[in-house]
């Protein structure tokens, strides 16, 4: 039996390796190994700890790569890509479908230029498992391969990775929404080979920059991009319902998985879609919708009262009535739903309009009260009106202008409690849903409208600068530019099929949460 003894020497401790035994049965040392004082076990153990470390380690990402790569092989991007858009060049390194995969990757894991593509590449451990090289990745090697992918090429390859999702993954296509929204670009004013790219109404806020408009249409099973559709940005999004549609109905009548008869999708949109065109346009395809009206619309609906309507089952303080109303020259089936959580986000957000607006009076009334202004009376009610614009802040503030000179000009303002509870009782939480699924409960109805959603947090991802991000664009033509776009929708695909696996799994997380957690695994 071994064991570590202290003896004490000169008023000092050493200390022994000792080996005991039982002799003749009494226990007896057998044997004794000098070790040294503490300083000396404690430098001998620090000298073994050195000499079993590495004098340097290198770090590289993994996880989040290793992660988007092997959705990306799942789907096969690489070999479809190829199929379609043919061999790669002898003098290329790579394939154009391995540098759109890669330009995808890049997109969804650290957006970024392709002429950093490469010293980021170094960085990861992805060329032990893909056997890319860093050497083939110059951005002028990603520029010819989006060159050799025509417009036909890529709508046929987006066409072609759908049905692959779909079978693969048994995406229920049985309902989808459709959205579309645009994204700022840097492109010079004087830049003619982008017409795609044009000042419009700008969502993002920058009216001074140009445009580049995009629709969607995704799955309500995951949120997973189908079709996408690049447009000019000065087009109104209206303008590009039918062209959406006409797609959907081409490729996905066949795919459906719903009960009916071969070809009945049901196509969820917002009012931004409106126009007596596209209800037409909608009525003469096969699919079904549900879509949105907005509440002034139905005024005789809003004017109801609560008791007329009943809960809607699965939806916590939801409630519902039905009716028939002629919506676009047609009789339809409309929903109006009221919803307590949107009740009380209006009021507040009414509330602020009115902190903000009357902070806007205040200082004009006091401008008035000092008595040197030279403005007449009716330039001060104009100012009263542009400060009160919104029309729902123009219901509960009520202004009184006194005096007849400028001099003598005085401002008071107070809110109508009364007129601002008549206001949410009318409108607030309100919401009019409009159907041709006769036949579906009210909570089938309201349940799809709601996965509208899906598609406003596609863009929102799409406009997350660190993941998944549209942004940086530094390509400068027409054809480049759609290229980027496919780059930019097939990293938002795969990243929603990565967050739907990581779900069906028990782990719900957001985009950004998931690559986050991914990235947290490294190589080392």
């Amino acid at each position: 039996m071994s064991s570590l003894v202290g003896k004490k020497v000169g008023g000092k401790t050493y200390y022994y390796l000792v080996e005991s035994a039982r002799v003749d049965g009494e226990p007896r040392i057998v044997s004794q190994r000098y070790l040294g004082s503490a300083e000396d076990l404690a430098a001998a153990v620090a000298a073994r700890d050195a000499a079993s470390l590495p004098e340097r380690t290198r770090h590289l990402a993994f996880g989040d790569v290793a992660a988007v790569w092997e959705m990306l092989t799942r789907l096969d991007v690489v070999g479809l890509v190829d199929e379609v858009a043919g061999a790669r060049r002898s003098d290329a390194g790579a394939s154009v479908g391995t540098y759109l995969a890669l330009a995808a990757l890049n997109r969804l894991v650290d957006p970024r230029s392709k002429a950093g593509f490469a010293e980021w590449w170094a960085t990861t451990a992805a060329d032990r498992f893909t056997k890319i090289p860093t050497r083939v990745l110059d951005h002028r090697r990603f520029w010819d391969a989006m060159h050799l992918v025509s417009e036909a090429d890529l709508r046929a390859i987006e066409r072609r990775l759908a049905e692959r999702m779909i079978d693969l993954f048994g995406l229920d296509v049985s309902a989808v929404a459709l959205d579309m929204t645009n994204f700022a670009t840097y492109l010079d004013t004087a830049n003619g080979r982008a017409p795609i790219a044009q000042r419009g109404r700008a969502k993002q806020k920058r009216s001074d920059l140009r445009l580049i408009g995009l629709g969607l249409v995704v799955t309500r099973d995951g949120g997973i991009p189908l079709i996408s559709h690049a447009y000019p940005g000065n087009r109104p999004d209206v303008t590009q319902f039918t062209t959406l549609i006409d797609e959907l109905v081409a490729r996905y009548t066949a795919l459906t998985s719903a009960d009916g008869p071969p070809g009945e999708i049901t196509v969820v949109f917002d009012a931004g879609q409106n126009s007596t065109a596209n209800f037409d346009h909608l009525a003469a395809s096969t699919l079904r919708f549900v879509g949105s009206v907005p509440p002034s619309d139905c005024p005789d609906l809003l004017t109801r009262p609560a008791t007329h309507r009943t809960p809607v089952d699965g939806f916590d303080g939801l409630t519902a009535l039905e009716a028939r109303r002629t919506v676009y020259g047609t009789d339809r089936r409309v929903i109006l739903t009221h919803s307590p959580t949107l009740h009380a986000g209006q009021a507040r957000g009414l509330t602020q309009t009115i902190t903000k607006a009357g902070a806007k009076l205040d200082e004009l009334a006091a401008t008035l009260a000092r008595g040197r202004t030279r403005r007449g009376r009716e330039k001060v009610h104009a100012e009263i009106d542009t400060i009160c614009a919104d029309p729902w802040l123009r219901r509960v503030v009520i202004t009184n202008l006194t005096g007849d000179t400028p001099a003598e000009h005085r401002l008071t303002w107070a809110v109508d409690q009364d007129a601002r509870a008549a206001l949410e009782e009318e409108i607030f939480g309100k919401r009019v849903l409009v159907t041709d699924r006769d036949d579906w409960p009210v909570a089938d109805v309201v349940a799809a409208y709601r996965s509208q959603s899906d598609a406003e947090f596609a863009f929102r991802q799409l406009k997350d600068p660190h993941v998944v991000s549209f942004s940086p664009m530094h390509h400068f033509t027409d054809h480049t530019i759609r290229v980027h776009l496919f780059t930019c929708v097939l990293a938002l695909q795969v990243a929603h099929l990565m967050r739907r696996h990581a779900r069906h799994a028990g782990l719900d997380y957001s985009v950004r949460g998931l690559l986050d957690h991914l990235a947290g695994i490294q190589e080392t």
